[in-house]
């Protein structure tokens, strides 16, 4: 039933990047509409997809990487359809399906098979460490493509046009921010417990704090030297470039603590 559910995702999805590109050229309020309730029929079927396999384990898919990229996946298209009350674009609407494409893409090479969690997993800070990871890096992908969008209009519109999503894209990478940080200080608590040490250097531990840096090197660059516009758009691109390489990388290439694959 979960495959079922994640292959018609899968097609609403690529449905959607269909209509994103003609309306690139031909964009009318029916075709807004349309995607509008494919991107929510599609997080539909995605929620039931989690909750079958919550039902089917009895507990909350936290404990692999296919289970995390799901949840990051739903995050997405929740901050994509709260995002897109406020700012529609052809482009954010066609770089938001793309991403979403491509992470149900890369969870289809993972393992899928449903596991008992390990014993180092089985914490309390397990559901709050993995719930901000998840807010953190869903604001963050969605910042990311708003960015994009920044990019692609920047010569095409007035820097007075385009101040509203600038600081849309700053109020996302502050939320992410806030609890990037969380989930820091919740892994850091949690580690202590299993392993002994706040901090052990492990891979996702240093990569999660270079992409921390990053992001606080954007707000104090924006607050300190009022970077915005084109320099801070092309810093929350690094930062979530970073961010994948956190999730992907370190997990597959980077043998450590954290490799729950």
């Amino acid at each position: 039933m979960e495959n079922h559910l994640l292959n018609i995702c899968f097609a609403l999805f690529l449905i959607g990047i269909m209509i994103s590109l003609y309306s690139l050229w031909w964009s009318t309020e029916g075709l807004q509409k349309l995607i509008k309730w494919i991107i929510r029929l599609a997080l539909l079927f995605l929620t039931i997809a989690i909750i079958a396999r919550i039902v089917e384990t009895g507990r909350l898919p936290f404990a692999s990487l296919y289970e995390f990229v799901l949840a990051f996946t739903w995050a997405i298209l929740c901050f994509f359809v709260i995002t897109r009350r406020r700012f529609y674009s052809p482009i954010f609407d066609l770089l938001s399906n793309i991403l979403v494409v491509g992470l149900l893409l890369a969870a289809s090479f993972l393992p899928t098979e449903a596991r008992p969690l390990m014993p180092a997993l089985q914490s309390n800070w397990l559901h709050i460490h993995v719930f901000t990871a998840i807010i953190a890096y869903g604001s963050f992908a969605v910042s990311f493509c708003l960015a994009g969008v920044y990019m692609f209009q920047e010569n095409r519109a007035t820097v007075i046009e385009l101040r509203p999503l600038d600081q849309l894209i700053y109020r996302l990478v502050v939320l992410g921010f806030i609890f990037l940080s969380l989930v820091i200080i919740t892994g850091a608590i949690w580690a202590e417990q299993v392993w002994g040490n706040w901090w052990t250097w492990d891979p996702k531990e240093t990569w999660s704090l270079v992409t921390w840096l990053v992001y606080a090197a954007y707000l104090h660059a924006r607050h300190t030297y009022n970077w915005k516009g084109r320099r801070s758009a092309v810093m929350v691109l690094i930062g979530f470039g970073l961010v994948l390489i956190t999730l992907f990388g370190v997990s597959l290439i980077l043998p450590g603590l954290h490799s729950y694959i």
